[in-house]
């Protein structure tokens, strides 16, 4: 049947060329008189011609922690100056690929997106970009909308993981909508993040880029149209739109045992929440949990995608989950509030690319460090896990706090510290399959960030935290009687803290400083208290004393490479002898000016002082840090933007 159908398209074009003139365009080109878009058994025709397009190169192309970001009016090329943004940007990153694939153009590829303002305009610009380099198969969501992790899991599994990488757009938890960001990244074959030999041999191509190639007429893409609905855009590049659900949910049945808590979502006393924060992840949790657990639809929250956001700033934290942390009975500072029986049992957020999670019980708010430490400490309820008889590694980003430390040390598992960035814990995830070293999968990692995850696909996954949060729930109650108060979030939070101690952490965000002043306090931190001889230092009189600095650099125990300038520490001793300590760095998912970032934790065994809020805990170290590195008078910030 497809031999037949490929007689008829080539039929179909030889008539069409023999009644058409020939076409112009700014470049050298290829014609192709005709294209095909096949719907089920039907075929339309429309014309298009191939382009090579004169373009230069555009300043400010090299991408951060995870992927590139930018004001969207700069992707849509409103200023002459970004004209072609789009392009120049995919027609390097395909060059790249194509580099890293031995010289030949990579043939697969998903393009698809978190839903935000622009989304379906780039998608259109990318699959001309891609079908004019030759790429045979662009696959697209329907609708255009994937979350990133689901787009992780297509790339690994859809048809036996032909999928040679992603473009996933997105700014991830940054605002959407005119006048605010966008972002576009790439994930490689195994469905990981392009590491930065990737990310800097694109970067070095935007540099020098001449022209790019793109198709000139035809119709838009349907992106609405029923999934297999296939769009043949030059005889070799088609388009096939994709069920956006499908690889993930099915990794996701391999994670959890979901007969298990379908029962349990019917359990009288058990209930959840779950915030989408109109991101691409929204649909997603739908599926998953109305559809698949039979949770019901007041179960969801701003699940439906918004290309603004609605409004709302898609980072789900204590200051932008506002609306879910109150209804879980929590204060704006994550200290318990006024909660009742009807307060939901577990709420989870996600973010705009649905790879953030915040996790929160009635009148309980876990951090993700704290998280990410429960989880691992409690894997046995967990059938990705169990089934292997636990994690063979774990990691957290160096900034979150060493709450997981101790947990892999008591039950002896290999543990890892890495920068922040997701890529990071690739090579980890990837050590057996890709470079055929030590195998530590099944594999735990988390940022403080919000971000938590396991070797189930290569990225981050919000709605994979809550399901292992609600499979410990269910486990914690497995011999709880009917009628008898189920074992809550803040159950197993404090009982994880009596058996660990309580690591106190919180993160200062300060958004959108003037880069110079943000890099000028990083370098007095450097010169100062790094580099410099501290011991004439004296506590203040907060009796806080700076004990030494240091500067985080990693050398990867997987492929070698060192990656240097990852955090400044700062690491302080209070009166009584307790260690703690404050990181400051630049963050890279900004997309105008910088984020300084400054993340404090102290350690605290005593039980009779878990109970009090993070902020409140270390605010006196908040004070000593800030006075130190003259963060007030060099940035002229009096106050975080977003504490949490």
């Amino acid at each position: 049947r497809c031999h037949k159908r490929k007689m008829r398209f080539h039929a179909l074009v030889a008539a069409a060329a023999a009644i058409l003139p020939s076409a112009t365009s700014t470049g050298a080109f290829a014609p192709k008189a005709f294209v095909a878009r096949k719907h089920g058994s039907d075929t339309f025709l429309v014309s298009s011609t191939v382009a090579e397009i004169t373009t230069s190169p555009i300043a400010g192309m090299k991408p951060g922690t995870s992927g590139l970001r930018k004001k969207v009016e700069v992707w849509q090329g409103v200023d002459d100056a970004n004209k072609y943004y789009v392009e120049n940007f995919i027609q390097s990153l395909i060059d790249t690929a194509a580099e890293n694939n031995g010289g030949k153009m990579i043939d697969t590829v998903i393009v698809a997106g978190d839903g935000r303002y622009f989304n379906n305009e780039a998608i259109q610009i990318i699959c001309k970009v891609l079908a004019a380099n030759g790429v045979k198969n662009i696959w697209v969501p329907q609708g255009g909308i994937m979350s990133t992790p689901a787009v992780s899991a297509a790339i690994r599994m859809r048809e036996g993981g032909s999928a040679q990488g992603g473009i996933i757009l997105t700014a991830s938890h940054n605002p959407g909508g005119p006048g605010e960001d966008f972002g576009i990244k790439y994930n490689e074959e195994y469905g990981q993040p392009a590491g930065e030999d990737f990310t800097d041999a694109l970067y070095e191509k935007t540099t020098e880029i001449t022209s790019f190639k793109s198709l000139e007429g035809g119709d838009d893409i349907d992106l609405g149209a029923d999934v297999n609905t296939s769009f043949q855009l030059t005889e070799e590049s088609a388009v096939t739109i994709i069920d956006p659900f499908a690889e993930y949910v099915e990794v996701l049945k391999s994670c959890f045992d979901f007969d298990a808590l379908r029962a349990f979502a019917q359990r009288p006393g058990f209930t959840l929440l779950f915030d989408g924060m109109h991101g691409a992840g929204g649909p997603f949790a739908k599926r998953v949990l109305v559809e698949e657990l039979g949770f019901p639809e007041s179960s969801l929250m701003r699940c439906d995608p918004k290309p603004d956001f609605g409004k709302c700033h898609p980072d789900p934290n204590l200051t932008y989950a506002a609306e879910l942390v109150k209804k879980m009975g929590l204060n704006a500072d994550g200290s318990a509030s006024d909660f009742t029986d009807e307060t939901p049992t577990i709420g989870a957020a996600n973010d705009g690319d649905g790879d953030r999670n915040l996790i929160a019980g009635a009148g309980c708010f876990v951090t993700p460090s704290d998280s990410l430490a429960m989880i691992c400490d409690n894997w046995k309820a967990i059938p990705h896990f169990s089934k292997a008889g636990g994690p063979k590694g774990v990691a957290r980003s160096m900034p979150s706090s060493a709450a997981l430390d101790v947990v892999a040390e008591a039950l002896d598992i290999p543990f890892f510290s890495t920068p922040t960035g997701w890529k990071f814990f690739g090579n980890l995830m990837g050590s057996k399959e890709q470079f055929d070293q030590r195998d530590y999968t099944p594999f735990l990692c988390g940022e403080e960030s919000f971000g938590t995850g396991s070797d189930h696909i290569r990225e981050k996954d919000g709605l994979w935290a809550m399901l292992a949060w609600v499979s410990i729930l269910m486990d914690a109650n497995k011999d709880v009687a009917e009628g008898e108060p189920l074992v809550s979030v803040k159950d197993i939070v404090s009982k994880h803290w009596s058996k660990y101690g309580r690591h106190f952490y919180c993160r200062y965000d300060y958004e959108a400083v003037d880069s110079d002043a943000a890099n000028k306090m990083m370098d007095l931190i450097r010169t100062d208290l790094v580099a410099g001889d501290v011991s004439s230092i004296g506590a203040d009189e907060s009796g806080i004393k700076l004990a030494d600095g240091e500067e985080f650099s990693y050398t990867d125990p997987v492929d070698g490479s060192t990656t240097s300038k990852q955090g400044l520490i700062l690491n302080f001793e209070f009166e009584n002898g307790d260690a703690a300590r404050a990181v400051f760095r630049l963050s890279g998912t900004g997309s105008a000016g910088a984020t300084i970032r400054m993340y404090l934790e102290k350690y605290e065994k005593d039980e009779s002082k878990h109970g009090e809020a993070a902020p409140v805990a270390l605010k006196s170290l908040a004070e000593r840090a800030i006075g130190l590195v003259q963060l007030e008078q060099i940035t002229g910030r009096d106050a975080p933007t977003v504490i949490t």
